[in-house]
């Protein structure tokens, strides 16, 4: 299998605003699964390209087991690349388009069978073997293209965004089954996706890149729970973390985070508690996800310093959740997520408290969390 490195990895185009990819630097352990994921335009494409050789590197170096891959060709790399348009041959059949890789390397015909039946049986698609893919479903499509990958046994399977043009239940489907091959296969997987749901539920580790550069790398759980600054907190989470800004202030023996319209006792326990001492006066920005703020009558009384009033506007029933959207004074509305038995009217006042447990404080100026220990790439 497939140790990669890529060595401070950078691709520009002429000149030093048009640089895309900025000091990528990571590791990626042999049959590990690691996503990609940030914003359009992020360079995280442009980085896969990289990899597969379908793009030059500006500096850097890319290696795969110790072995420097930078001048080879694509086709020298032992890499397979499934594509967003799956990139079908519309005049061939399924076999024929799952075959002809391996017709290339002159494999033996009755070995090539063996290997489209094999790959064919995994993706469940016998039945398809002899229809060409304009007679395929676009979910029937993106795994003749995993088929095409899977027979040349690569090294590395590079896959970028291969789900966005299926529609919501096919993607859920497709993620399904990316997850068990990977697991039955075991090769060392890059996956890309502008998709924070694809990146949570698919990758063992997650890059979060923005503007060409490596914003943190992470497990789902602490990139979700342990943000590196304010841009991964917002970018992942749905619907999106809440942010407040205030200010840091003494209330007797504690700290208390104060906006215009409420204060908030944060705990002894918090872990960003020690910090905080130190930035009493100053301006920070508070982030809550919406899970964590509640109108529950037993968690109002439980956290009565962590307690204040929003004005209803309006909510998103969900099926098993609500989310209602609070006016609370800030340039945006606030979200809770709550119990859909929950019902206001337009203009009420609501009661809420937050888990200050769980909120998370980060450098108003800067954007980054304000806690040691957090890797930023």
């Amino acid at each position: 299998m497939a140790r990669i490195l890529l060595n401070h990895i950078y691709k520009s185009y002429g000149k030093e605003k048009d640089t895309v990819v900025k000091d990528f630097h990571l590791q990626i352990e042999d049959r590990e699964f690691i996503v990609f994921v940030g914003p359009s335009g992020c360079g995280k494409s442009t980085t896969l390209r990289m990899i597969a050789g379908l793009e030059d590197i500006s500096e850097g170096q890319i290696y795969i087991n110790d072995q420097i891959m930078n001048d080879l060709p694509p086709k020298d790399r032992d890499i397979a690349m499934v594509f967003q348009n799956y990139a079908l041959y519309p005049n061939m059949t399924v076999y024929e388009n799952i075959a002809f890789g391996l017709r290339l390397r002159k494999m033996p015909k009755h070995e090539i069978e063996l290997q489209v039946h094999k790959a064919a049986r995994v993706l469940e698609i016998e039945a398809f073997l002899d229809r060409k893919p304009k007679q395929l479903s676009g979910g029937q499509r993106q795994r003749v293209a995993l088929g095409r990958a899977i027979v040349r046994n690569p090294q590395v399977f590079l896959m970028d965004e291969p789900l966005s043009n299926l529609d919501a239940k096919l993607r859920v489907q497709m993620r399904t089954e990316i997850i068990r091959l990977h697991k039955s296969l075991g090769v060392t997987t890059i996956y890309v996706t502008h998709d924070q749901t694809e990146a949570m539920t698919m990758g063992s580790r997650i890059v979060v890149m923005k503007d060409g550069v490596i914003q943190q790398v992470d497990t789902p759980e602490n990139i979700y729970n342990v943000p590196a600054n304010i841009f991964v907190a917002g970018f992942i989470g749905s619907p999106p973390i809440n942010f407040v800004t205030g200010k840091i202030e003494e209330s007797g023996e504690h700290i208390a985070f104060q906006t215009k319209r409420f204060s908030l006792r944060i705990p002894q326990g918090h872990p960003q508690n020690a910090k905080l001492k130190n930035l009493v006066n100053r301006e920070v920005t508070l982030g809550v996800r919406p899970e964590n703020v509640s109108v529950e009558r037993i968690v109002l009384e439980g956290y009565p310093d962590a307690s204040f009033r929003g004005i209803y506007r309006l909510d998103e029933l969900m099926g098993a959740d609500r989310f209602i959207y609070m006016d609370i004074g800030t340039n945006t509305d606030l979200i809770a997520r709550v119990n859909p038995r929950h019902t206001f009217n337009e203009n009420e006042q609501v009661e809420l408290a937050m888990d200050m447990h769980k909120v998370m404080f980060f450098n108003s100026a800067t954007g980054q969390r304000i806690e040691s220990g957090v890797d930023v790439c």
